[in-house]
């Protein structure tokens, strides 16, 4: 399928992007496309090396007549999510992405395209690789892990970078320059789930909330989709004390609203009647609901074998009262930047697994400070319950500079290239030009790339004529990066 995806142009990037796609690539197991990048720098004959954690790092000088000019980084992440549908029949740890042409999108068959941060990585591939694109000298940084942790940024040290400008390829709208963005940090709930034996002569249902369009955490996270995780606790809750509870798996990765959750349910076989009318009614409402937001929605159930075990009702009810009070979606609008989401939740999972509860959330925001509390507030809720809970992956946010002397550099060729003013803006998701900055305090940094839509679901895909736009805007920029 990818030939259709090398045949686009520019051709240089869509053929990068090929062969990275071709390279599985989830987050924390990079070991092969840290290869991959490697010998693909050595293959230019270009000073390549790896740093302690797995950072790539490949220099190319200034092209004849740029020497004068300000050097550059040119950055973006190797990993990249990995989602499908629950009918797709692919495995991520050994196939590559399968991607076709559709119309003037690149999408994937029923996975996640890779496109988040792929296409970066491609461009500054084909930047790499070119022997007739105008440049400063450059330092091209590949980092690891970027999509749940932040670990390659975070774990590089000072001085390796020359670069006086940060080109950061990981913007999803292509007439906006990112000049900020929120900080994250993981929260995660477990405890030990008490289970007894369940009802003799019960039936069972399998439950399973599913069709929810999902998203980016972070950038879609204003939108008001369906988070599977609430949605499937609602309908455990208006099924009451009626049903007991034996299995719970919902949601996945904390930068993926949840699409999907599953459970079971035992009750009496006298009341089946009873409890599909509630489900009836309860899916009714949820669909009328989400028909905007998310047209697909589904609430299905089915029979199911009786297990042996189910969890203890007061847990049950500890369980559903503490899924209730987490905060989830936006908790705080910025009130300095207009439209802009300053604070919010993800709630990413809950799961029962091997009789050991699981919640794992994703908080993020522009403030320090604002983030923390909410994440305090979210550990005091779980811990109501008896959960044990961990606050880990703490990576700090990108205060805008809206003075920087690329931002104006790249603000005019905008808008003599497309003849309209580009969007200047913060964006919540978390991008790793804050970290980065850390250890580069005086480097001026700066995010743009082309449309993606549907990043961190199965429904990603990648604009063909943005990918052209953004390109050209990219080499122009490189042409006027200032002198020194």
């Amino acid at each position: 399928m990818s030939e259709a995806v090398r045949s686009l142009s520019p051709s240089s990037v869509w053929n990068h992007f090929a062969d990275l796609n071709a390279v599985p690539r989830p987050s924390k197991k990079e070991e092969r496309v840290i290869k991959f990048m490697v010998d693909f720098g050595q293959s230019l004959g270009l000073p390549t090396e790896v740093d302690h954690i797995g950072n790539v790092f490949i220099r190319k000088p200034a092209s004849p007549g740029m020497e004068g000019r300000t050097p550059v980084v040119l950055q973006a992440h190797l990993d990249m999510v990995h989602q499908k549908n629950n009918g797709t029949d692919f495995d991520f740890d050994t196939e590559g992405i399968r991607m076709s042409v559709d119309g003037d999108w690149v999408k994937a068959d029923g996975t996640t395209l890779g496109a988040d941060n792929g296409i970066g990585v491609a461009f500054i591939m084909a930047i790499l690789s070119s022997t007739d694109i105008a440049h400063p000298a450059i330092d091209a940084l590949f980092t690891i892990d970027e999509e749940t942790g932040m670990t390659g940024a975070l774990e590089l040290k000072g001085g390796m970078l020359n670069g006086k400008i940060l080109l950061n390829i990981d913007t999803e709208d292509d007439d906006e320059l990112t000049i900020g963005c929120a900080g994250g940090i993981d929260v995660t709930a477990t405890v030990a789930v008490p289970m007894v034996a369940a009802t003799s002569g019960a039936k069972a249902l399998s439950l399973s909330v599913k069709g929810l369009n999902g998203g980016h955490s972070g950038m879609d996270i204003h939108k008001g989709l369906g988070n599977a995780n609430k949605l499937m606790n609602r309908i455990l809750d208006r099924l009451g004390a009626r049903v007991q509870l034996s299995e719970l798996n919902g949601g996945g990765l904390r930068n993926a609203i949840p699409r999907e959750s599953n459970a079971v349910v035992v009750f009496d076989a006298a009341i089946e009647s009873n409890v599909v009318a509630t489900l009836e009614t309860i899916s009714a409402e949820i669909k009328a609901e989400h028909r905007t937001t998310d047209a697909s929605a589904q609430i299905l159930w089915s029979e199911a074998a009786v297990p042996s075990e189910v969890v203890n009702s007061n847990f049950k009810e500890a369980l559903i009262s503490a899924i209730y009070a987490c905060p989830n979606g936006i908790y705080r609008m910025s009130p300095d930047i207009e439209g802009l989401v300053q604070t919010s939740n993800n709630l990413a999972r809950v799961a029962i697994e091997n009789s050991q509860l699981v919640i794992m959330c994703l908080t993020r925001s522009a403030v320090e400070t604002e983030k923390m509390d909410l994440a305090r507030a979210i550990e005091r809720n779980f811990a109501q319950m008896g959960c044990s809970v961990e606050l880990s992956g703490n990576y700090p946010g990108w205060t805008p500079n809206p003075s920087s002397a690329i931002l104006t550099t790249m603000r005019d060729l905008y808008v003599e290239m497309f003849k309209e003013q580009p969007h200047v803006a913060a964006c919540h998701a978390g991008l790793e030009c804050g970290i980065l900055g850390t250890n580069y305090p005086e480097m001026e940094l700066i995010s743009f790339g082309p449309n993606i839509r549907g990043a961190h679901s199965p429904d990603e895909k990648c604009q063909i004529s943005s990918v052209q736009k953004s390109w050209d805007f990219f080499l122009r920029t490189l042409e006027n990066i200032p002198t020194v």
